[in-house]
C-alpha cells in the first residue's frame, strides 16, 4: 500500500456529527440541533436567554433526517422505517411532551407541500393515502393531527406549489413524457393549463413574485442552459431573464421574506459560485464571510424579523461548523464543529479535473490524490473509480467522507460527472438516453484510460465502487470491461433492468413513461436491456465482487443484488454479500456505515496491494 502521512481510524469517517442540522425558531430564541442520543441522532433545543439545553426526542430506531421549527414552541420533524421512504411527520413540543405522529398510516409516504411558516399550526403536506400512486395535499393542524382535504389528485399531478400567502396555485402534470404547467387564481377556481412541454425542456417553477401573480422560475425553453427568469401565468411565456451561464445551469433563486426582494443566485461550475441581487444580502454575506475566509460560506437559516441568522461553512477538507451572527450586535459566535476529532490538515485536497471521451465530450469530475511523503511522486497509485448516484445528478466540490477515508487508506480517487449528470444543459443530459452500460460507462472507462496515460494510475490496481446507479455501473464496469477493474463494490445497486423497471415505488408510476424514453422500455428495447444488464454477462466478470444491501430499498429492490450474487455463485465465485435488514436505500445507522466500510477496507486492500510489497 503507498504510505501515507496520518493514518486516521476509520469510525472517525463515519460517525455521527457531535452536532449538526442546527436550526433556528422563528423569533431567534431557540436554536435547535441534531446530536446523538443511543447512537441516533435526535433534537436538541437550546434557550438563547440563559443557555439551557435539553433533549426533546428519544428515536432509537433511525436516525431523524430532518427538522424544522414549526413555532417557538413547536418543532416538526420527520421519520421512515428501516428505510422504506414512507416517510411520517412527527411534531413535539420544545420541552419534549406531546409528542404526536401526524401521519400514522401504514404503508403511505408523506410530503411537505409548504410548511406555511407565517402560521403557528398549520402546514400542508401531500399523501399517497387514497392512492400509492398519487399524492393528494392536505392541509395538517400539527397540535391535534387534524387533516383537511386542500387538492384532490385527478390523477397526474406530480408537483403541487403555493403562493406566498400559502394558498394552492399551481400543479404540474404529466402524461408521462409531456409536462403541463396549471395555475389557478385561488383555492375555489379550477386549475388551467398555462403551458405543456415535453420532458426534455422544462420550466420549473422556484416561487412566486412578491405581487403573487407570475412566477421565478428555472427554464431551459430555447435554450441549452437553464436560466433564472420571470414568467408570465397569463400568457405562458417568459418576460425576463434575470441570470444565464454559458457553461452550466443556473436553478437557485434566493430571497428575502421580510423584505419582499430578491437576494442571490447560486449556480455550480466546479464549485458553488453567487451572484447578488440585493446590496443588503452581500453585505451580510460578505461580513460574515471576511471572519471565516478559507471556507465556503452557507446561510442555514435565519430567524423571522432576519436579525440574526444561522453561518455554517464547510471545504473539501472539513465538515466545518455553525456560528451564529448577530446582525444588529455585528457579533458572530461559534456553536460547534461537525466533526471536531478530524483535522483537516490530515485530509486531502478535492481538485477539479476533465478529460475528453472517445467520441469527443468533455467530461468534469474530481481527483483526490492520497497526501503523500514529501517528494513521492503521484505516480502509478492504486485507484477507486467512485461513480455518483442518480444517475441525473452530479457530484460536486465539497467534504465527501467516503473520498477522504479512501485517500487517506492510500488510494487515489476519480469522481466522473459522466454524460447525464445535470447542471451542464440539456443537450449533455439527453446524451445519455437509453446508454446505460454504452456511451455512460464509456465516459467512465475513459476516465480510467485518462488516470492510466497520465500515469497516476497504476492499471493493475483499479478498483471501482458506487452506490444506486453507482452500483450498477460498478457491475457494468465488471462486466463489460473486465480488464480494467481488480475488483469492485456494488452498494445497492442495479443488476437487471428488466426487473428495476417492475419495481419501482407505486410514485415513481406517473414518471414511467419518461423512464422508458431515458432508460428503455422493457417490452420494445429487449435487446438493449438484455445487452445492457450486467446480470446476463457474470460470464465475463473475472474481478472479485463485494455487494450491499438494505432489505427494505424501495427504490432498488433487494432482488437487484440477490440475482447478481446468485448468479455469481452459480458459477462457483464467492461473492461477500451484506444485507441489513434495517436499511433501505443505502445505510443510514451508524452501527451499519461502521460494519460495511471496515468490510470495504478490508475487501480493498486484499486486491489492490501492491505485490511488490510483499
Amino acid at each position: 500500500m503507498v504510505q501515507h502521512l496520518h493514518r486516521i481510524p476509520l469510525r472517525d469517517f463515519f460517525r455521527n456529527p457531535d452536532k449538526s442540522g442546527y436550526q433556528l425558531s422563528p423569533s431567534g430564541t431557540f436554536i435547535s440541533w441534531l446530536a446523538p442520543f443511543e447512537n441516533r441522532m435526535n433534537i436538541h433545543v437550546q434557550d438563547r436567554r440563559d443557555d439551557r439545553t435539553m433533549r426533546i426526542t428519544s428515536e432509537t430506531d433511525r436516525d431523524i433526517p430532518g427538522h424544522f421549527w414549526k413555532s417557538d414552541s413547536r418543532i416538526v420533524y420527520i421519520k421512515d422505517f428501516s428505510g422504506d421512504e414512507n416517510f411520517h411527520i412527527v411534531s413535539v413540543n420544545i420541552n419534549g411532551e406531546d409528542l404526536r405522529d401526524l401521519t400514522p398510516f401504514d404503508g403511505v409516504r408523506a410530503q411537505i407541500v409548504d410548511p406555511l411558516e407565517d402560521f403557528d399550526d398549520v402546514m400542508l403536506i401531500s399523501l399517497n393515502k387514497r392512492n400509492p400512486e398519487l399524492f393528494d395535499v392536505y392541509r395538517l393542524n400539527v397540535i391535534t393531527g387534524e387533516l383537511a382535504l386542500v387538492a384532490e389528485n385527478p390523477g397526474n399531478i406530480t408537483g403541487w406549489m403555493t403562493d406566498h400567502t400559502g394558498t394552492l396555485r399551481l400543479a404540474i402534470a404529466t402524461d408521462g413524457v409531456n409536462t403541463t404547467l396549471l395555475h389557478r387564481r385561488s383555492e375555489t377556481d379550477d386549475f388551467q393549463p398555462v403551458i405543456t412541454t415535453n420532458f426534455k425542456e422544462s420550466i420549473d417553477p422556484l416561487f412566486f413574485t412578491f405581487d403573487n401573480k407570475h412566477l421565478y422560475a428555472s427554464s431551459n425553453l430555447g435554450r441549452d442552459k437553464s436560466a433564472i427568469v420571470v414568467f408570465d401565468l397569463e400568457n405562458g411565456k417568459e418576460t425576463d431573464v434575470l441570470f444565464e451561464h454559458d457553461d452550466v445551469d443556473a436553478s437557485t433563486l434566493s430571497y428575502s421574506r421580510k423584505r419582499k426582494v430578491l437576494t442571490a443566485i447560486t449556480y455550480t461550475t466546479w464549485k458553488r459560485e453567487r451572484v447578488f441581487l440585493d446590496k443588503l444580502a452581500k453585505n451580510l454575506y460578505q461580513r460574515a464571510a471576511a471572519r471565516l475566509s478559507g471556507y465556503e460560506v452557507v446561510i442555514a437559516d435565519m430567524s423571522r424579523d432576519e436579525e440574526v441568522m444561522l453561518v455554517r461553512t464547510y471545504s473539501d477538507r472539513s465538515l466545518g461548523g455553525y456560528y451564529l451572527f448577530d446582525m444588529k450586535k455585528d457579533k458572530l459566535t461559534k456553536l460547534s464543529d461537525v466533526s471536531p476529532w478530524l483535522n483537516e490538515k490530515d485530509l486531502a485536497e478535492m481538485k477539479p479535473i476533465s478529460y475528453q471521451s472517445r467520441d469527443g465530450l468533455t467530461i468534469y469530475g474530481y481527483l483526490t490524490l492520497p497526501k503523500l511523503p514529501r517528494n513521492q511522486p503521484a505516480r502509478d497509485l492504486p485507484v477507486v473509480i467512485n461513480p455518483h448516484g442518480g444517475p441525473w445528478v452530479r457530484d460536486a466540490w465539497g467534504y465527501n467522507p467516503e473520498v477522504q477515508f479512501l485517500a487517506n487508506r492510500g488510494y487515489a480517487v476519480l469522481q466522473v460527472n459522466y454524460r447525464g449528470s445535470t447542471g451542464y444543459g440539456r443537450a449533455f443530459w439527453e446524451r445519455s438516453f437509453k446508454q446505460w452500460g454504452r456511451a455512460m460507462q464509456n465516459d467512465i472507462s475513459d476516465g480510467v484510460q485518462w488516470l492510466i496515460n497520465e500515469g497516476i494510475a497504476d492499471p493493475k490496481r483499479v478498483a471501482i465502487y458506487g452506490g444506486s446507479y453507482g452500483g450498477y455501473a460498478t457491475l457494468a464496469g465488471l462486466a463489460f470491461t473486465p480488464h480494467l477493474y481488480a475488483c469492485g463494490v456494488d452498494y445497492v445497486g442495479v443488476s437487471n433492468l428488466f426487473s428495476f423497471m417492475n419495481t419501482i415505488p407505486p410514485y415513481w408510476k406517473p414518471y414511467l413513461a419518461m423512464m422508458y424514453e431515458m432508460v428503455g422500455n422493457p417490452d420494445t428495447d429487449k435487446e438493449l436491456f438484455h445487452a445492457a444488464s450486467p446480470v446476463f454477462h457474470v460470464d465475463k466478470i473475472q474481478a472479485p465482487l463485494f455487494v450491499a444491501q438494505g432489505a427494505k430499498d424501495p427504490r432498488v429492490n433487494i432482488e437487484e443484488s440477490n440475482q447478481i450474487v446468485e448468479a455469481l455463485k452459480k458459477r462457483g465465485i464467492d461473492v461477500p454479500y451484506m444485507v441489513k435488514e434495517n436499511e433501505g436505500h443505502g445505510f443510514r445507522n451508524e452501527e451499519n456505515r461502521f460494519e460495511f466500510y471496515e468490510a470495504m477496507e478490508a475487501f480493498l486492500a486484499k486486491y489492490l496491494s501492491n505485490p511488490d510489497e510483499h
